[in-house]
């Protein structure tokens, strides 16, 4: 089986590839098979995330970039003053510090997860520009 890596582990979106099927057929009848499978995952994410989200706005996407904008300040910042402080971490400041970043690595994921969702058809973007 065929795996690509991304440094030293291997990316979660990587489909089997079939190593030594030469038949034509065969070829044909699993990228059909694929496709269907790929195709049902498509519909059931779209169906999914209409049902929970329904649509997503301009607003909403510009919210929640300041809001993972704003985290990642928060955590700069963070880092900064520990560096001003002059002394090793305290184990609660570290402890503050990984706060900052998972707030901040929360927010991201989720903007860029809601990207892909709108890219991949799964969710409605409302642009709120008139539609054509």
């Amino acid at each position: 089986m065929s795996s690509s890596r991304t440094s030293i582990m291997r990316s979660a979106l990587d489909h089997f590839e079939p190593q030594e099927t030469t038949d034509p057929a065969a070829q044909r009848k699993l990228r059909g098979q694929l496709e269907q499978i790929d195709y049902a995952g498509f519909a059931a994410n779209k169906e999914a995330i209409a049902r929970v989200i329904g649509h997503a706005s301009a607003g909403q996407f510009q919210r929640l970039a300041i809001a993972a904008a704003q985290a990642r300040a928060n955590w700069a910042a963070g880092a900064l003053a520990l560096a001003d402080a002059g002394h090793i971490p305290t184990s609660a400041e570290v402890v503050k510090l990984n706060e900052l970043h998972a707030a901040y690595e929360a927010v991201t994921q989720a903007y860029e997860g809601l990207r892909r969702m709108v890219e991949r058809g799964y969710l409605v973007y409302d642009s709120g520009q008139p539609k054509d």
